[in-house]
């Protein structure tokens, strides 16, 4: 349930024109990740395997001298998942701004939460 819901619609206007564009952002992308299926990322607990969606805000590939990698940052608008391909430098699809969902089992890594090689599939571009 987002907190707009089970508010009259004058509340609601009154919240929009009163937010900031980041948490106007962020409450669409909550919605988004609810109609997708997707767990909410501050939900996700360590060992729990979770379908997430949302919106990459950035890629990085790790040059490592054993094992390259490839991250990304999925926000859903309540936290982020970084998502983790080892082995990998470039993936056709996975840039920052893309929407996707992501499947598998989160882990914690310097206190931040991950998923290493996730399941994903692209949404298509709106």
């Amino acid at each position: 349930m987002t907190t707009d819901e089970g508010r009259g619609p004058l509340r609601r206007m009154l919240r929009r024109l009163t937010a900031s564009e980041a948490e106007i952002e962020a409450d669409e992308l909550r919605q988004e990740s609810a109609r997708c299926g997707g767990v909410p990322a501050r939900q996700c607990v360590r060992g729990q395997v979770v379908s997430v969606a949302g919106r990459l805000r950035t890629v990085v590939y790790t040059p490592r001298t054993n094992l390259p990698t490839l991250e990304a940052d999925l926000y859903d608008g309540s936290d982020v998942v970084t998502l983790v391909w080892l082995g990998r430098r470039h993936i056709a699809g996975i840039e920052p701004g893309r929407h996707l969902t992501a499947r598998g089992r989160v882990a914690v890594r310097d206190d931040r939460k991950v998923i290493y090689n996730p399941y994903y599939e692209l949404e298509t571009s709106k």
